[in-house]
């Protein structure tokens, strides 16, 4: 699986969708979001949001594919979505843990990676205002991501907004994702070809570790999650369909 162009990635996209709906693999939900955004991107695209479209669509393309590339990979080329994938295939995850484990190996690794590879000195400032709107983007879908979760986990409606309930409990907060990333991307900007490799592995480390408190936080939020976990639907199609449907007017 490899994306040229953001039209590349929304048919990849699609497809990784349709087959894990087909066989109820939970690693659809992240999919489904990740497919969701982009939808909502190509359409900023379209409506003249982005300063350099083109770009964007590039940008999109490259960012993608690192995970596709971790996607179709046995075992997975990073640490961070080795973590996402055992927990995924392993543990008794709630839906929104699920999506956690992803956004964090995609925005904390791969979103500083290709920012910082793609983009240096002048290129990078230029950027910056793209890349909020990205951020913007991802931040007005919040509420519908939550709301698509409610449908079939009624306790996890009892939280609260995320930025009062989740943060707490898993300690992954969005905004401050997107910072950290930008930070790494800055950092990795400004190295030489020979150093950049080891601050990867070391975002990487540091992303892995986030993702392991996700996938297995301590009490009292362990507890709280598998409460959480009892009460969802096991209905991995329909939450994938649910989740694939929150862009769509």
């Amino acid at each position: 699986m490899h994306a040229d162009d953001i039209d590349d990635v929304l048919d990849i996209l699609t497809a990784v969708v349709a087959d894990t709906t087909a066989v109820a693999n939970p690693r659809g939900f992240f999919a489904a979001l990740y497919r969701q955004v982009t939808l909502e991107v190509r359409r900023g695209i379209v409506s003249g949001d982005f300063d350099d479209g083109a770009r964007m669509r590039v940008f999109d393309a490259a960012f993608a594919n690192r995970y596709f590339s971790a996607y179709e990979s046995s075992p997975p080329p990073t640490r961070s979505w080795r973590v996402t994938f055992d927990a995924i295939a392993s543990s008794p995850l709630i839906v929104m843990q699920n999506l956690l484990l992803g956004i964090n190996a995609h925005i904390n690794l791969d979103l500083a990676v290709v920012t910082g590879t793609s983009f240096h000195g002048r290129e990078l400032d230029d950027f910056r205002a793209d890349y909020d709107r990205i951020n913007g983007i991802l931040a007005e879908l919040v509420p519908r991501i939550r709301g698509a979760i409610v449908r079939f986990s009624p306790l996890f409606g009892l939280l609260g907004p995320f930025d009062d309930g989740l943060e707490p409990i898993l300690d992954f907060s969005f905004e401050r994702a997107r910072d950290s990333a930008w930070a790494a991307a800055t950092l990795i900007s400004a190295q030489n070809p020979q150093t950049v490799p080891l601050l990867v592995a070391q975002i990487d480390a540091a992303t892995s570790r986030l993702g392991q408190l996700i996938a297995r936080p301590d009490e009292p939020a362990a507890t709280l999650l598998r409460l959480i976990r009892r009460t969802e639907s096991s209905d991995v199609p329909a939450i994938i369909t649910a989740l694939d449907t929150i862009a769509v007017p």
